[in-house]
């Protein structure tokens, strides 16, 4: 698979690669699926959902953020393959999606309330701090779209002294559920 290229800086995110993968593999997109991102920034995860889903949404609340998540969608020759929204969540989000990944917590709540009037399949959320990962542990809970929380962190190596040591990034708190109406479909 093409590694996302990210020349153009969004002065926040990127999601890093590792957690990407991993966030692929929870929402497990396919050719019919309809994949929102909430909070698109540099578009690092929107490009690789591109890869992957039928058709993508990216939303961005700043215009310079989603003039950022264009530039770098045309890096990877998907420029196409992405309708790009700058407006506020909820109130740009579609009504059809099928999954949908919050890469903030800005207005969380209200697109998790938007998920579950909407019949959102898969909702995943990636959380750094741990008071808001508390909450919208709560929040998920509320709504019944809770299936799993996963905390991880990623360590890099670099030399020190002729030896190897680790770098490591903040824990991600990935948080991941859904309305399960495909599920209901799928045994009716």
């Amino acid at each position: 698979m093409p590694r996302t290229r990210l020349p153009h800086d969004a002065k926040a995110g990127p999601t890093k690669p590792e957690v990407r993968a991993v966030l692929r593999d929870k929402l497990a997109l396919g050719p019919d699926d309809h994949f929102v991102e909430v909070g698109s920034c540099t578009g690092a995860v929107t490009a690789d959902a591109a890869r992957d889903a039928g058709r993508v949404t990216a939303l961005e609340r700043h215009a310079d953020r989603a003039d950022v998540t264009r530039k770098n969608l045309a890096a990877n020759g998907l420029e196409d393959a992405v309708t790009v929204r700058t407006a506020e969540a909820p109130d740009g989000l579609p009504d059809d999606a099928d999954a949908l990944f919050l890469g903030g917590s800005r207005n969380y709540e209200g697109v998790l309330d938007h998920a579950v009037e909407t019949g959102v399949d898969r909702v995943v959320m990636n959380v750094s701090r741990l008071e808001v990962a508390g909450a919208a542990v709560e929040a998920f809970r509320e709504r019944d779209l809770m299936d799993e929380v996963v905390q991880f962190q990623v360590s890099h190596g670099y030399e020190l002294a002729g030896a190897t040591s680790f770098d490591s990034d903040n824990p991600v708190y990935m948080l991941g559920g859904g309305t399960g109406d495909e599920d209901a479909e799928e045994t009716a």
